[in-house]
């Protein structure tokens, strides 16, 4: 009997431990995942345009095939690459993300430029295909969406990343990254399905219904241009804040310290100024200021983009790309 007594109390001490283990796990989940919440809102934002124009009963199809490349991104290729430069390049983490940075403030500005220049610089994600059939525009439409998302991805999981606790064990640090990739992915597409077939939805009900139901489904339809317009405008500027945050916080890990210092002095001062709620003005002026730096840094990129590195991809890395697309295809159909 005492025997048994103590198995049963080392059998409850272990599932103390695991689940505390999983308490900290899904902490850390949740905390990387709001830290990269300027590029899943991007993401959220960009990817609607890539159903724009099929058929009704296409539009669900296609967010699930896009679904279905970006977490193949994010867990089949970002993940271990992930894992080996926490391993054995933990150095190459910060100006990784400070790149990724550097793009959410690239891609910010060329959409604030777009406001006022009304011009597209990405003239091959316009999608204009007349003389080609249904089937491989659809193709064409979640190729693009996926080679996309697999920037956005890049970013999420190295934001991610760089939250964990440098001492965690390797298996940890793995638990985490699938956890946010799994839980990211289920949340940026479910919520693209929801926006992507409101509209039907609300079609439906102003029409098969009526009443009250019916003016709900009229207020839907009046509703979601104006919806997808503040989703794009919070999708944009929360890429320009989330870039600029993290170029700022990289460059005070990497010894200038001036660009940081400075926001904070002033977020002190703001919160000084508002006793009545220091921590939201604190947080606010940071904010702010981080995206001043971000949108900078995105308008000084746009001409280096245009001019510079989308030729060089245009003849190195994109045809590498194309060649990927076919390959990764063919690998999740098997």
């Amino acid at each position: 009997m005492s025997g048994l007594v103590a198995l049963l109390d080392d059998i409850a001490s272990i599932s103390k431990v695991a689940a505390a283990s999983i308490d900290d796990v899904a902490g850390q989940a949740a905390k990387a995942g709001a830290k990269a919440a300027g590029a899943v809102i991007d993401d959220a934002a960009v990817t609607p345009k890539y159903v724009h124009g099929f058929d009704a009963g296409r539009e669900l199809p296609i967010v699930w095939k896009i679904a279905r490349g970006s977490l193949f991104n994010k867990l089949v290729i970002l993940l271990p690459v992930a894992l080996l430069l926490s391993a054995f390049a933990p150095w190459a983490i910060p100006p990784l993300l400070m790149l990724g940075g550097a793009y959410l403030c690239y891609e910010g500005a060329h959409k604030v430029a777009h406001l006022f220049l009304h011009t597209d610089a990405h003239d091959s994600e316009k999608h204009t295909h007349p003389n080609t059939d249904g089937a491989a525009l659809e193709e064409a439409r979640v190729a693009g969406a996926i080679k996309t998302d697999f920037i956005l991805s890049a970013e999420i999981m190295t934001i991610a990343l760089s939250t964990i606790p440098v001492q965690d064990s390797l298996l940890m640090k793995a638990v985490i990254l699938a956890l946010v990739a799994v839980a990211i992915t289920v949340a940026v597409y479910g919520f693209v399905a929801l926006i992507v077939k409101a509209d039907d939805l609300g079609v439906h009900m102003a029409t098969q219904r009526s009443g009250a139901v019916a003016a709900l489904g009229r207020g839907i339809v009046h509703v979601m241009p104006g919806f997808m317009t503040t989703l794009t405008v919070v999708g944009t500027a929360a890429m320009i804040w989330v870039g600029g945050q993290i170029i700022v916080h990289g460059l005070h890990e990497l010894g200038w310290h001036a660009p940081y210092d400075l926001i904070h002095d002033l977020s002190e001062s703001a919160a000084a100024a508002v006793p009545a709620a220091p921590g939201i003005v604190a947080w606010i002026t940071t904010a702010f200021f981080d995206g001043l730096v971000g949108l900078a840094i995105g308008l000084l990129l746009l001409p280096i983009v245009t001019r510079v590195i989308n030729p060089l991809l245009q003849v190195t890395i994109l045809p590498l790309m194309a060649r990927w697309w076919p390959v990764q295809k063919q690998i999740r159909q098997d």
